[in-house]
């Protein structure tokens, strides 16, 4: 089942970030975490044609020619001086997905993800993918607890303008 929750709850989902929910509803049966057993780049590769076909750029594997990398900083003569990477990347919309498995919550992979969206020139929305369980652990509501709490005591601001949570 492929559970998704959109932040700020104050707001309505953007229309790409459906369409996001909807690349993953249609895949659901081959990427379902505690049955597929497929590793975050599985999962990205089987996500990819929906992604592509709504105008993301889509990571295809892990050689530099390979990786979308978004500019954070830039130096001398307007270069980038800094990127990071990230799976999916929408320019036009100004929207990154990350897809993660099993070290989402684990390794807390997914505040990474966070921080690094937040960073990013001209992002506004992120949205992070993880396992709705992970071994015996419910990856899924742990981040949504997370959210939950970040966004309620309104002490941490920012720069993005809305998150997409999935669970798959």
């Amino acid at each position: 089942m492929i559970n998704w929750i959109y932040y700020p709850k104050s707001d309505q989902p953007t229309s790409l970030s459906l369409q996001v929910v909807k690349v993953f509803e249609d895949v659901e049966t081959a990427i379902e975490s505690g049955v597929s057993g497929k590793s975050s780049n599985e999962v990205l590769a089987m996500l990819r044609p929906g992604l592509e076909q709504v105008g993301f750029t889509v990571e295809s594997g892990k050689k530099a020619s390979e990786r979308i990398a978004v500019p954070v900083l830039f130096g001398r003569n307007g270069k980038p001086e800094k990127s990071f990477h990230a799976d999916a990347y929408h320019e036009k919309e100004g929207y990154v997905i990350e897809v993660e498995a099993g070290r989402g919550v684990v390794n807390n992979q997914f505040l990474k993800d966070l921080f690094q969206a937040c960073m990013m020139h001209d992002v506004e929305f992120l949205s992070i993918a993880v396992c709705n369980w992970y071994g015996s652990n419910r990856d899924f509501e742990s981040v949504e607890r997370f959210f939950d709490t970040m966004y309620t005591s309104q002490r941490l601001q920012l720069p993005l303008k809305g998150i997409l949570l999935v669970g798959y």
